[in-house]
């Protein structure tokens, strides 16, 4: 096993370090690098995610996460030259396209005119959305839309399979608050206003269905 500490370090640098151990790697091995935030442990596990290199990562304590890589077969120069370090940034991966993505939710429902017509188009639009070739870097929920991180249980795992891809899910504290819902969240992290207006100010892209 190799170790690599990378605390401190501002994305894509997590990456780059990783990237640089795994080639001096053979086929069993593991390389495992400490960060200091959740979304370096989301880079790291995109970046070895598209080269389909089996990742688990752990929380040790507040601001200290490791991430294990196991490489599964022997690594090829010309395949992690693929790799573009520039799209893993602080705010988290932002795609091929260079975009940095975020979707805004803030119903349980999509569009205006009957609830029962729109619980099923925000069905539809999430699970539209986790089969993207692009996926998004975050999809914040506030207001009503919290719900659907803590009720919902065919939206929670579209959720769960685009969090599993990188995909940062995050809910508003006080909506779940509002609505009873603080020890209900099943998918995502908690997050604050603080936290979401500056998602929305550093987004390329924000959509709002």
């Amino acid at each position: 096993m190799k170790i690599i500490d990378a605390m401190g370090d501002v994305c894509p640098v997590p990456v780059v370090k990783t990237k640089k151990a795994i080639m001096e790697l053979t086929e069993g091995d593991v390389v495992e690098t400490l960060v200091d935030n959740e979304i370096a442990v989301q880079n790291l596990t995109r970046m070895a995610q598209q080269k389909h290199f089996p990742v688990k990562s752990e929380k040790i304590s507040d601001g200290e996460y490791r991430v294990f890589i196991t490489v599964d077969k022997a690594p090829d120069q010309g395949e992690l030259d693929d790799i573009d370090e520039s799209l893993y940034t602080p705010q988290g991966y932002v795609g091929p396209a260079g975009k940095n993505k975020v979707v805004a939710i803030s119903s349980d429902t999509m569009g205006r005119g009957d609830d029962k017509l729109g619980a099923v188009l925000i069905k539809s639009f999430i699970y539209a959305l986790s089969q993207q070739d692009t996926l998004p870097s975050t999809i914040l929920f506030y207001n009503g839309g919290a719900k659907l991180t803590c009720e919902n249980e065919a939206v929670i795992e579209d959720l769960k399979n685009m969090q599993e891809q990188g995909v940062e899910i995050m809910t508003c504290g006080t909506c779940l608050n509002h609505y009873g819902l603080t020890e209900k969240l099943q998918v995502g992290t908690v997050t604050n206003m603080y936290d979401i207006v500056e998602k929305l100010m550093t987004a390329d892209l924000v959509i709002k269905p």
